[in-house]
């Protein structure tokens, strides 16, 4: 692990300064690195993905006890100086990229190197990073619905991604993260960070949240694609009644003709607001749109 002034000193030899458009805010206490690691309950058969390796500080730390590390690094600078302090570790894979290829889509290289780890190791698929903030949920939301799910992610985001997080029905940061979350598996709340365990220091407060993955909730989905479209297509319109909100359908939910028996089904009063609804609700939905159009 490295303190702020080895982080300084990489950089300063490199000719480099934290670019801020990249979301590149390092955690420099290593109290809460150790904290983080250790929430991550990571086993030396496991497979961990770090997003944002930046100069390899958490990197090394998830080398010393996980099977095998993916890191993603999408600065060339940064990706050279991690690579240079992490040379004498066998277990790691790590890639010069963007994690995302897209918003909805995590980048081909990642995902093959995710693959080829787990075909040699027999543990979990473990996301624990400092998440740059501008990538944070869409990295989680692919990790959950995409072709490789995580078992389990342990992460730093910004605090106001964590109340999303963590949400519950009725309240203001409830939204599609909270619904994905809630659908899949378990989500904790462990540590709210302060501006200045980090630098450069952000402007706002992060924190340390887990999720789980419970495969006998994901088993509920029938469809994840019908899931995510229900989600995106009332929580558009969170405030109207889902009854005003199914005109708006468009993809695969074009193809539902009867609305009123997919409530019925689901045992959802149309009436409701989608902000009201819970994550069982919007399961139950997906599952009857889904038989439908079958």
């Amino acid at each position: 692990m490295q303190t702020k002034q080895d982080i300084e000193r990489l950089l300063a030899v490199a000719g480099a300064k934290p670019r801020h458009r990249l979301g590149q805010n390092f955690l420099i206490d290593l109290n809460l690195m150790r904290f983080l690691v250790q929430a991550a309950n990571i086993r030396s058969q496991d497979v961990a993905l770090e997003v944002g390796c930046g100069t390899g500080s958490l990197t090394e730390a998830l080398l010393e006890r996980a099977g095998h590390v993916v890191g993603a690094e999408c600065d060339p600078v940064l990706f050279q100086i991690a690579q240079k302090q992490l040379a004498g570790f066998a277990n790691l894979t790590l890639l010069m990229t963007d994690i995302l290829e897209s918003k909805n889509t995590i980048c081909a290289p990642v995902i093959e190197a995710l693959r080829k780890a787990r075909k040699e190791q027999s543990g979990r698929l473990l996301l624990t990073a400092n998440l740059p903030y501008n990538a944070a949920s869409s990295v989680m939301a692919n990790l959950i619905t995409g072709p490789l799910a995580a078992d389990a992610m342990t992460v730093t985001v910004q605090k106001e991604v964590a109340d999303r997080m963590t949400a519950g029905p009725g309240q203001k940061d409830y939204g599609p993260l909270s619904i994905l979350m809630s659908a899949a598996g378990q989500v904790q709340f462990l540590k709210k960070l302060p501006p200045s365990v980090f630098w450069p220091r952000p402007q706002v407060d992060s924190a340390i949240v887990r999720f789980e993955r419970d495969p006998k909730k994901v088993e509920q989905i029938h469809n994840m694609e019908f899931f995510q479209q229900v989600v995106h297509l009332l929580m558009s319109h969170r405030r109207k009644m889902i009854k005003a909100c199914v005109h708006f359908a468009a993809a695969d939910l074009s193809r539902v003709r009867h609305w009123s028996d997919v409530f019925a089904k689901a045992f959802v009063d149309p009436q409701r607001r989608p902000e009201e609804l819970a994550a069982a609700d919007y399961i139950n939905i997906a599952n009857a749109c889904f038989e439908q159009t079958r």
